[in-house]
């Protein structure tokens, strides 16, 4: 039927767009929560923590945040820097391992005109990339297709960090 327009739900979507009515930072809830699987905590570390982004950019997306509730990397203590970066590296680890991504974006947004969706907690987004990853779905139907569940992609990382070497993992 040609000039028909077609509907494609995103329910999840409204959960992020009301998420203005939370009032706790999503990194401290996590911290403080041991339903880690619930919460999609994939690794605690001494200073930081990882967890799987609920709307994430595409299958995969993990986030490495602090502990404390800090705003820049310059507040961080060496401590804490040092580890998030190596969490980092983990998760590059994990993802290359659970996913297969031809390759990552890495990123921190600071503050809410840089886009960053917790302007007051900083922490890293680590996105796994395909080649031909990207479509007309999000420019024309502001739409995200994922191909699997948070769930199904929280126990292809989880298996991952299982089996990589307890030296690897900090």
């Amino acid at each position: 039927m040609k000039g028909r327009m077609k509907t494609i739900s995103a329910g999840w979507r409204m959960a992020y767009i009301s998420k203005s009515d939370i009032k706790e930072c999503i990194f401290c809830a996590r911290r403080r929560s041991r339903k880690d699987r619930a919460n999609f905590v994939v690794l605690r570390g001494e200073h930081a923590l990882v967890l799987m982004n609920r709307y994430p950019y595409t299958t995969g997306h993990l986030m490495v945040a602090p502990y404390r509730h800090v705003g820049s990397l310059a507040a961080l203590t060496r401590e804490e820097a040092c580890e998030v970066i190596d969490l980092v590296a983990v998760c590059e680890t994990l993802l290359a391992e659970a996913m297969r991504p031809d390759g990552f974006n890495i990123g921190i947004n600071m503050g809410k005109c840089a886009g960053a969706g917790v302007p007051g907690h900083v922490h890293v987004h680590i996105v796994p990339r395909w080649n031909g990853d990207t479509n007309f779905m999000p420019v024309v139907s502001e739409t995200k297709v994922l191909p699997e569940t948070l769930t199904d992609t929280y126990r292809k990382v989880t298996a991952a960090l299982a089996r990589l070497p307890e030296r690897r993992r900090r």
